[in-house]
C-alpha cells in the first residue's frame, strides 16, 4: 500500500488525471443525451407505423421522463449505499437492456414499456453523474468538470439525430431507438476504471482508500490532507438526509432551491426543441428530409454553444452566464413565435425563424443547462447532498415529463405563436430569479458554501 501511494503521489499530471476520470464519469450524459435525440427523429415513423394519435405519442415521449423519475429516487439511495461507482454501472447496465428492448418494441404497449425502463436507467444516471463529479473535482476547475457531463448530452442529442438521420431514408425506427445499446455497452465496460467517490468512502469509513483517491486526483500530498480535514469536519454533523430536512431549515432551503432550479431549467423549453425538432421544422413549412437535416443542425448548435460555458463558467462565473442566457432564449423564443404569427411565407422567412431557433439552442447551451446541474451541486451540504440531489433530479424529470407530455396539445389547442411566446414569458421570469435567489458559486469550496448555508446568510450570498 505504501509503494503505490508513493507512485500515486509523484504523479507529474495530478489535474489531468482528474480530468480524464471526470470526462469517462460524464459519459453518462451520453446516454442521457443519445435518448433524448433518438426519440426526436423515431416518432413520425412510429406514429405512421402503429397508426397512434399525438396524445400517444406525447405518452412514447413522456414515459421515459416517467421512469426517470423513479430513477432519481432510487438513484439517491443506490449512490449513498452502494456507492457512485456502482450506481453508474446498474444504470449502465438497464440502459442496454431496456434499448435492446424499445429497438425490438413490436406493438405500443411494449415499446411505452421500455421507454419507462431506459427512463428509470437514465434517471439513476443523471442523478449520480452530476454528485460524482463535484465530489472528484478539484474546486478551481470543478465548474468545467460537471459541464463536460452538459457536453456529453448535447453530444448525445447531435449524435442520435445523425443516426436519425442515416436511418430516416429507410423510415427504420428500430433501429433507430436500438442503436444505442452499443455506446451504452461501452460505457459499462469503461466504468470500471473509475474510482469511487473520496467523499463517499470517507463516508463508509474507508479512509485508506479516500486517501489513495484524492492523491490520484490532487497529486499534493497537502492539497489531500486539507481536504480530508475539511470532508471529515462535514462528516461529523449528525444530521443525514431525510432528518436533516425535517430538523435544519437551511437545509431545506437549499433543497427548495435546488427544486427550483431544475424547475426553471425545463421550463425554458429547451426540451420541447430536442423532443419534437422535426415537428417544429414541419411547422415552418419544411419538408422530411429538411426536417431531418435541420434537426442536425439543432443538435450540432448545442455541442458548440456548450463549450461557451466550459470555457467562461469557471472564469465568468455563474450568474453572468445565466442572465446572458436567459435573455437570449427569451428573445429566440419571442422571435420564432412571432414569425409564426404572422406566417412564414418565403424562404428568407424560414431561414430566419431557423436562425431565431438556433439562437435559443445557443443560449440554453450556453447558460441553464450545465450551470443548472452544476449549482444544484454546488449547494447541497455534504451530509445532505445525496438526498437534496436526488429531489432536484425528480423534479427535474416531473417537470421535464409535464413539458414533454403537454407540448403537441399546447400547439393544437393553445395555438403555435402563443406556445412559443408563453416559453418566451417564463424565461424572463427566470432573469429575476436568478437576481433574487442564485449564489454565485464560482472558486468556491463546497465546505465554504455550506458554511454560509449552515450560518443562515441569504441563498444569493452563500458563495460569498
Amino acid at each position: 500500500m505504501k509503494d503505490s501511494m508513493q507512485t500515486v503521489t509523484t504523479e507529474a499530471h495530478p489535474k489531468a488525471a482528474a480530468v480524464f476520470i471526470g470526462l469517462l464519469g460524464a459519459l453518462a450524459g451520453l446516454m442521457f443525451g443519445l435518448d433524448i435525440g433518438v426519440i426526436s427523429g423515431a416518432e413520425q415513423f412510429i406514429k405512421t407505423d402503429f397508426g397512434i394519435s399525438d396524445t400517444m405519442l406525447e405518452h412514447i415521449v413522456s414515459w421515459m421522463m416517467l421512469g426517470a423519475a423513479v430513477g432519481a429516487l432510487a438513484g439517491g439511495w443506490m449512490a449513498k449505499s452502494l456507492g457512485r461507482k456502482r450506481s453508474l454501472l446498474l444504470g449502465s447496465f438497464i440502459f442496454v437492456v431496456a434499448s435492446v428492448l424499445c429497438g425490438a418494441a413490436w406493438s405500443v404497449n411494449v415499446l411505452l414499456a421500455g421507454r419507462l425502463i431506459l427512463g428509470i436507467s437514465i434517471g439513476m444516471l443523471s442523478f449520480t453523474a452530476p454528485i460524482y463529479l463535484a465530489e472528484i473535482a478539484p474546486e478551481n476547475i470543478r465548474g468545467s468538470m460537471v459541464s463536460l457531463y452538459q457536453l456529453m448530452i448535447t453530444i448525445g442529442i447531435f449524435v442520435a439525430y445523425l443516426s436519425d438521420l442515416a436511418f430516416s431514408y429507410s423510415g427504420n425506427w428500430h433501429w433507430m431507438l436500438g442503436i444505442i445499446a452499443i455506446p451504452g455497452a461501452l460505457f459499462f465496460v469503461g466504468i470500471f476504471s473509475l474510482p469511487d467517490s473520496p467523499r463517499w468512502l470517507m463516508m463508509r469509513g474507508r479512509k485508506e482508500e479516500a486517501t489513495r483517491v484524492l492523491l490520484r486526483l490532487r497529486g499534493n500530498p497537502k492539497i489531500v490532507e486539507q481536504e480530508e480535514q475539511e470532508i471529515a469536519a462535514q462528516l461529523r454533523i449528525p444530521q443525514h438526509g431525510w432528518q436533516m430536512f425535517l430538523q435544519n431549515s437551511n437545509f431545506r432551503r437549499s433543497v427548495g432551491l435546488g427544486v427550483l432550479l431544475q424547475i426553471v431549467q425545463q421550463f425554458t423549453g429547451m426540451n420541447v426543441v430536442m423532443y419534437y425538432a422535426p415537428i417544429i421544422f414541419k411547422d415552418m413549412g419544411y419538408q422530411k428530409e429538411a426536417q431531418m437535416v435541420f434537426t442536425a443542425i439543432v443538435g450540432l448548435a448545442n455541442v458548440l454553444a456548450t463549450f461557451i460555458a466550459i470555457w467562461l463558467v469557471d472564469r465568468w462565473g455563474r450568474k453572468p452566464i445565466l442572465y446572458t442566457g436567459f435573455t437570449v432564449m427569451a428573445i429566440g423564443m419571442a422571435v420564432v413565435g412571432s414569425m409564426m404569427h404572422l406566417g412564414i411565407h418565403s424562404h428568407t422567412e424560414q431561414i430566419f425563424t431557423v436562425a431565431m431557433l438556433l439562437l435559443f439552442i445557443v443560449g440554453f447551451a450556453m447558460s441553464a443547462g450545465p450551470l443548472i446541474w452544476i449549482l444544484c451541486s454546488e449547494v447541497q451540504p455534504i451530509n445532505g447532498r445525496d438526498f437534496g440531489i436526488a429531489l432536484s433530479t425528480l423534479t427535474n424529470w416531473v417537470a421535464n415529463f409535464v413539458v414533454g407530455a403537454t407540448f403537441l396539445t399546447l400547439l393544437n389547442s393553445f395555438g403555435h405563436a402563443q406556445t412559443f411566446w408563453l416559453y418566451a414569458g417564463f424565461n424572463v421570469i427566470f432573469i429575476a430569479i436568478t437576481g433574487l435567489l442564485v449564489p454565485e458559486t464560482k472558486n468556491i469550496t463546497l465546505e465554504f458554501i455550506e458554511r454560509n448555508l449552515m450560518a443562515g446568510k441569504p441563498l444569493r450570498k452563500i458563495g460569498q
